[in-house]
C-alpha cells in the first residue's frame, strides 16, 4: 500500500481547508469524556483519511500549520502506509519508518512534554 491512512480530529485545526487535499474515507462522532482531557470540547469529529503518497509530506506540513495551539497547543494527527507513519504536531512533523520502532520514542518524549497523555502515545509500527 504507498497511500497513507489516518485519523484528523476536525475540532483540532484552526481551518478545515487541509480537508480538500485529502479523500476522506469515514466521519464519526465521539463523545469527548474526561479521558480525553479536552474539557473545552463536548465533541470530536473523527475523519478517517486517505493520502496519496505523493502528496503526503506537503498534507503533513499543511496539517502541523492548521493545528490547534490553544489550549496548550497539544494536538496531533497520524496517517501511515506499510513503510513510514507521519506523526503531525504544530510546526512538528515526524516521518518515521515503521522497521525500526526505537524512532517512536522520540515522538513520545515529544508527546510527553506537550502534555498529550500516556495512551494517546501508543505508536506501533503496522
Amino acid at each position: 500500500m504507498d497511500d497513507y491512512r489516518g485519523v484528523i480530529i476536525q475540532e483540532s485545526l484552526y481551518g478545515t481547508e487541509v480537508l480538500r487535499e485529502v479523500q476522506i474515507l469515514e466521519t464519526r462522532v465521539s463523545r469527548v469524556t474526561e479521558r480525553h482531557k479536552t474539557p473545552w470540547l463536548k465533541q470530536w469529529t473523527l475523519h478517517t483519511v486517505r493520502i496519496p503518497k505523493a502528496k503526503a509530506t506537503s498534507v503533513a506540513r499543511e496539517i502541523s500549520r492548521s493545528l490547534d495551539e490553544s489550549h496548550g497547543g497539544s494536538w496531533y494527527a497520524d496517517f501511515r502506509n506499510d513503510r513510514f507513519h507521519f506523526i503531525v504536531f504544530r510546526d512538528k512533523v515526524f516521518k518515521v519508518d515503521t522497521r525500526m520502532p526505537a524512532e517512536y520514542e522520540r515522538v513520545r518524549r515529544y508527546g510527553r512534554k506537550l502534555g498529550i497523555p500516556e495512551y494517546q502515545l501508543d505508536f506501533t509500527p503496522p
